[in-house]
């Protein structure tokens, strides 16, 4: 039988960093939120305190943890810490802006975008972060099954599930796009299924 209360997961991208002002690949380096990315978290945390959330659930990553903490005070939870919400290793253009990645390896990058197999150089790919990112929800929705979960995490891990849930190819993942701070929420069924509820809502930041 279909799950009549399915898991559900909040997807909470972090707020505003120097990196996503200046559009520059922004990776593993551990960098931190802007004081309008610590406004926009607090934005959503208030946004989020009014909801049923049994778990907070942050990448590693500063800027996440930052933005995680914001939400777990407003929802009076700790924060659980998993390495599998990490965002995507950019390897070499990390700090980069497209345009600069482009000029240094301009076939590197051709490669990267035709494919989602293929890696940056010293990175990892969008589909072994999907991999990743598949088997992370996966053991989420086993540990909190039927409840509603928090995850604070980064653009492609958002993308990635998105992107599952609706059964879409990966190269679906060149065709979103999430602002800082914005909430995607996606319903995870025990059957197998799941559905997409909203993508990069921003409502609590206007």
């Amino acid at each position: 039988m279909p799950d009549t209360e399915p898991t559900r997961l909040l997807l909470l991208r972090h707020g505003q960093t120097p990196l996503s002002v200046e559009r520059r690949f922004a990776g593993r380096g551990d960098i931190p939120l802007t004081e309008d990315g610590h406004a926009q978290a607090k934005a959503a945390a208030r946004r989020l305190a009014s909801r049923s959330v049994d778990a907070v659930v942050s990448s590693p990553l500063r800027r996440t943890r930052d933005t995680a903490a914001h939400a777990a005070e407003a929802l009076g939870l700790p924060v659980e810490i998993d390495e599998g919400f990490v965002e995507t290793d950019f390897g070499a253009w990390e700090w980069m802006t497209f345009a600069e990645a482009r000029a240094d390896a301009p076939a590197e990058v051709d490669r990267w975008l035709a494919d989602p197999e293929v890696a940056p150089p010293g990175g990892e790919s969008f589909a072994d972060a999907a991999r990743r990112v598949g088997a992370a929800r996966e053991a989420l929705v086993e540990r909190y099954r039927g409840r509603t979960v928090l995850v604070v995490t980064h653009v492609t891990p958002i993308k990635a599930m998105v992107q599952q849930a609706l059964l879409a190819p990966l190269a679906a993942l060149y065709r979103m796009h999430l602002d800082t701070a914005c909430l995607t929420e996606v319903d995870v069924f025990a059957d197998g299924p799941m559905l997409v509820r909203s993508l990069n809502d921003t409502a609590h930041l206007d």
